[in-house]
């Protein structure tokens, strides 16, 4: 807390605009657009390494969050105050950080996949930048963000080590698939026992079904993406990149509003609006434009 309140010492409108600013590229919606950029248009196999990574930390994550139920920094010390535009999306328990994890497993695999110095400076630089902006907007403590960064870094070097060889031959296909389809559910069950017992409120079990939705959804989308479609990922040109990003984020946007038009926020729920948007981005729409490709050809 010693460190927080040293930066709430140093805050000033504009760093607060600045570092809230910068804590949106941790944020969910930010690297689902990325990982969706690289596997509709640019580079499947790189998609695949950045959702196995983001999803798999994000479930380690969640399932921290839950075990240790650690709250925030304005809790544990009512006379701390963070930036008030930070706290509508400090959802859910303090430690690990979830933005941090973001950032890292988002970041840190963009650097490693980059050829130039630059862009591997800039990634990291940003990576650390998203760490420190929870900590300044005053969310998280340092201990909140150096774990998630190590979580995920653990995660991204054991993919990023393993993944070309994975992902090569197609006899890997189904136990991928399977391992993150057991640790999602895993992390559903863990979470709803801990709720019917009254000891984690609805809403952090909430985001606990969401990960696990998430998970199942690419976890399944992978599976039949690999097993039945194989799509070729490669835009012919920046407008050909720049149509196929905005009708499948639309679509994608709309699926998500009507599913939690029907179904509900029960957790249950929940789940399944992940598990089915997750699964149409991974599967449903590459489905969509390559049959549209096929029909086009005739």
């Amino acid at each position: 807390m010693d460190f927080l309140r040293l930066l709430e010492g140093i805050r000033n409108p504009v760093l607060d605009s600045f570092f809230q600013w910068i804590t949106y590229f941790g944020q969910e919606i930010c690297i689902l657009a990325v990982i969706c950029l690289f596997y509709w248009c640019l580079d499947k196999n790189f998609a695949y390494r950045l959702g196995f990574i983001y999803f798999s930390a994000g479930l380690c994550i969640q399932t921290l969050k839950i075990t240790f139920r650690i709250p925030r920094p304005w809790i544990l010390d009512p006379e701390f105050h963070p930036v008030a535009s930070a706290v509508p999306a400090a959802t859910g328990y303090s430690f690990p950080s979830g933005h941090t994890q973001g950032g890292t497993c988002l970041f840190v695999p963009l650097a490693l996949r980059s050829r130039k110095f630059w862009q591997k400076c800039l990634c990291i630089l940003m990576f650390l930048a998203i760490g420190f902006s929870r900590m300044y907007l005053g969310v998280h403590t340092p201990k909140d963000v150096l774990t998630a960064m190590a979580v995920s870094l653990f995660f991204t070097a054991i993919i990023w080590k393993f993944g070309d060889s994975l992902l090569e031959e197609n006899r890997y296909t189904k136990m991928i698939s399977v391992i993150l389809l057991i640790l999602s559910f895993l992390t559903a069950f863990y979470a709803l026992v801990l709720f019917r017992q009254n000891i984690i409120e609805v809403k952090y079990a909430a985001d606990c079904c969401k990960a696990a939705g998430a998970g199942l959804g690419f976890a399944a989308g992978f599976y039949l993406e690999r097993t039945y479609l194989n799509f070729c990922s490669r835009c012919r040109n920046v407008s050909h990149l720049l149509q196929r990003m905005t009708v499948g984020l639309l679509l994608t946007l709309v699926l998500k509003l009507t599913l939690k038009f029907f179904l509900g926020d029960t957790l249950f729920m929940e789940l399944l609006q992940y598990f089915f948007v997750v699964l149409f981005v991974m599967y449903g729409y590459p489905f969509l434009f390559t049959k549209m490709k096929k029909t086009s050809l005739q």
